[in-house]
């Protein structure tokens, strides 16, 4: 009995070990993507009927003075703001008896009856603060820990690897990455990592003098910080001390942010290039997981410090507020697309357009929900 209670209920164990790590990051997640919506829709003077951390039955909660309802419910995979007027969670257009129903002073406030920029803004207001977040926990590490960096130079290269068949030497200095300017090592990697498959140019300097070769990246599996096999695209050339000179870069305050900013934007980037080629079959399906992979990432994160689990509060916040930003109903995009058709058409979308939209739209993200869960189970 003190066997399983210690499996379970240690630091090491199920609850404290994976659970309250992987709570603490989706809610964290969820939470700060929820109060963007709420904040910006309150700015615009839009009426808030309830704002839940988690689908299904309640778990508890408490109404404020303006009549919003607060809570924590069963399921904690999500959570929404439900606004005046919202006949769902998902802030589908209610049809025309819906709106009817409404008293003179719900429509005043009604999410459905605002301006379009008002709709808009609250909308994009969630994945804008999940950026927002990343921004914060970033210029915080880098104003706490500054980052370490090494030279982007070539200490050695491997036999037969992409490097050595366009002439990569040891000695070389990378200079640009497909035009894009380099000044550290992990520039390098960062603009190499997604791209296996891609011819790449890259401008080398050696001997006091620039020259351009061209080497396609190829993918290798690896173990990252978490101790996950990850495929990442290498083109065979190794650092080192010597030649790396590793220095850790100090930030002030205003300069991490600055810092943090960049960063976000480079992993915004790669998100988006990882997507892309997902769609397109050219990433392994198994680098894409569910809430079980998450929960395991959490656990493993926890173990090695609070300071890591936060940078996957930082990671997996970009991951959600980009998704939120693909243009499908019933996702944060999807409203976006259909407010930008009714600002060019002067008119709103056709409720019969609209309800075939969700349908498809929801058809697609229940689709994806389901590959990543079958991932998180058998596929990987």
């Amino acid at each position: 009995m003190n066997d399983i209670f210690h499996a379970v209920f240690s630091t090491q164990g199920f609850v404290l070990g994976t659970l309250v790590p992987f709570l603490f990051v989706l809610t964290v997640v969820v939470f700060v993507h929820e109060m963007g919506h709420y904040l910006i829709g309150r700015w615009c003077g839009i009426g808030v009927k309830a704002f839940s951390i988690g689908f299904g039955p309640e778990l508890f909660g408490f109404n404020d003075r303006r009549g919003t309802r607060w809570k924590l419910c069963a399921i904690p995979l999500g959570g929404y703001v439900k606004f005046v007027g919202d006949m769902n969670a998902t802030s589908s257009q209610p049809s025309a008896e819906e709106i009817e129903s409404l008293t003179e002073a719900e429509r005043k406030v009604a999410f459905h009856t605002q301006p379009i920029w008002k709709r808009a803004a609250t909308v994009v207001a969630g994945p804008l603060f999940n950026f927002l977040l990343t921004i914060a926990v970033f210029a915080v590490l880098f104003s706490l820990y500054g980052r370490p960096v090494l030279e982007p130079t070539v200490a050695e290269v491997t036999t037969g690897s992409p490097a050595e068949k366009a002439g990569i030497q040891p000695g070389d200095r990378f200079v640009k990455v497909d035009g894009s300017k380099v000044e550290t090592f992990a520039d390098v990697q960062r603009l190499v990592s997604g791209r296996a498959g891609d011819a790449i140019t890259f401008t080398m300097l050696r001997d006091g003098k620039e020259i351009a070769v061209t080497a396609t990246p190829e993918p290798m599996e690896q173990q990252d910080a978490l101790g996950n096999k990850v495929k990442v695209a290498v083109i065979g050339v190794v650092n080192n001390a010597e030649l790396g000179q590793p220095r850790l870069i100090s930030y002030t305050p205003a300069g991490a942010v600055v810092a943090a900013v960049e960063e976000t934007g480079h992993v915004i980037e790669r998100t988006g290039q990882f997507l892309q080629r997902f769609a397109l079959g050219r990433e392994d399906k198994c680098q894409l997981g569910g809430p079980i992979k998450i929960a395991k990432m959490s656990g493993q994160a926890a173990k090695l410090g609070f300071e890591w689990l936060v940078q996957l509060v930082a990671f997996l916040s970009v991951g959600i507020g980009f998704l939120n930003l693909l243009p499908i109903p019933p996702l944060d995009g999807g409203h976006l697309l259909f407010y930008g058709v009714e600002a060019i058409i002067r008119r709103p979308v056709s409720e019969r357009m609209m309800e075939m939209a969700y349908r498809t739209g929801l058809f697609l993200v229940l689709g994806f929900m389901g590959f990543v869960f079958w991932n998180d189970l058998f596929g990987c």
